[in-house]
């Protein structure tokens, strides 16, 4: 029997690095006591406005809270946003020498407005075409400077915002498959085909669906069993995890695969639940454990934040407990 105590006390010896897509999640809180006379709109009384990482850096928080050593390797502006962001780097104590500036591009900044608990309205300020090939060169340094310092993982986090271009997930995979450097994949539909080679793909079941433009019916695991044979036949890619929502998680490699069922659980909100999946698999993967225990950890770990409300970083403790707890069979 893996000892699961052992292996979260051995993440504090991981290095891993994050790339993709940050951002800023900006929050403006405070209470609707009435309607605005100047249109039918609710008037917000400020409360208070706080930063919180997000995006690509959601995943990077969750790695620091599982105890990894992590690394954030992104393009982001010149602005007042990635001032923002640098702030919440250090405050977490993520490594931020990854991260290249450039003046010739916007830090993503999503803006909810929160009016008695409720979500109101969201404004974002961003920036989705690709990076320049200038910037592609300088992120791709910085990739090869973290393989260098000994990197034992790095996870693609795609948001669509840009900073993963075919080029840069091409060179990335190559590379990390060169020096035998984990990769894995958190995609979205841009470039879902484009991450082949890569040692662990997790889509969740509407980006399969779209990926592969199939329909996948799941009362009936056959559907979803012939649509990762035919990912796996164009990535060759060693493991396929799929979220599923309600319906748990599949996961599979060569020689086996396994289905594992949601746990029944008080969902508040489910914003960030992919983030912490794919840091938990990349940290249990990395620890050299089976891919039913990087499931069936994963899940959990999914599970756990989706019982708070906002986007939070999974409680190490927390995991660890309810991980034994199944191991024991309770």
């Amino acid at each position: 029997m893996t000892d699961l105590k052992k292996i979260f006390e051995g993440f504090s010896k991981l290095k891993i690095a994050v790339v993709g897509d940050v951002m800023v999640d900006s929050y403006i809180l405070g209470n609707v006591t009435r309607i605005s006379p100047e249109a039918p709109v609710p008037i917000i009384n400020l409360d208070k406005k706080e930063d919180r990482l997000g995006g690509a850096a959601n995943v990077a928080l969750n790695l620091v809270a599982l105890g990894v050593q992590t690394e954030m390797i992104s393009v982001i502006g010149e602005d007042e946003a990635a001032d923002s962001l640098e702030r919440l780097f250090k405050a977490e104590g993520i490594d931020t020498s990854g991260i290249v500036k450039s003046a010739d591009r916007k830090t993503t900044i999503k803006t909810r407005v929160i009016g008695n608990h409720q979500h109101l309205l969201r404004v974002d300020n961003e920036q989705t075409d690709d990076i320049s090939s200038k910037q592609e060169e300088a992120l791709l340094v910085r990739v090869r400077k973290s393989i260098e310092n000994g990197v034992n993982a790095l996870v693609l986090e795609d948001y669509n915002k840009g900073v993963l271009t075919e080029r840069v997930i091409h060179e990335i995979v190559n590379i990390c498959n060169d020096h035998g450097v984990v990769t894995t994949v958190d995609p979205k539909k841009k470039n879902f085909l484009a991450y082949r080679g890569v040692t662990l793909f997790k889509p969740n079941l509407k980006e399969i669906k779209e990926g592969l433009n199939v329909a996948i019916d799941m009362s009936s695991i056959t559907d979803l069993q012939n649509a990762v044979m035919q990912l796996e036949s164009i990535l060759k890619n060693k493991i396929s995890f799929v979220t599923l929502s309600e319906h748990g998680v599949f996961i599979k490699d060569s020689e086996s695969q396994v289905h594992i069922k949601a746990h029944l659980r008080d969902i508040a909100d489910v914003s960030g639940a992919g983030d912490t999946v794919i840091a938990t698999a990349t940290a249990c993967l990395a620890s050299k454990m089976t891919i039913k225990e990087i499931a069936e950890i994963s899940n959990l770990a999914g599970g756990i934040v989706c019982e708070q409300s906002g986007v939070v970083a999974i409680d190490k403790g927390v995991l660890l407990r309810e991980a034994q707890r199944i191991q024991n069979g309770y």
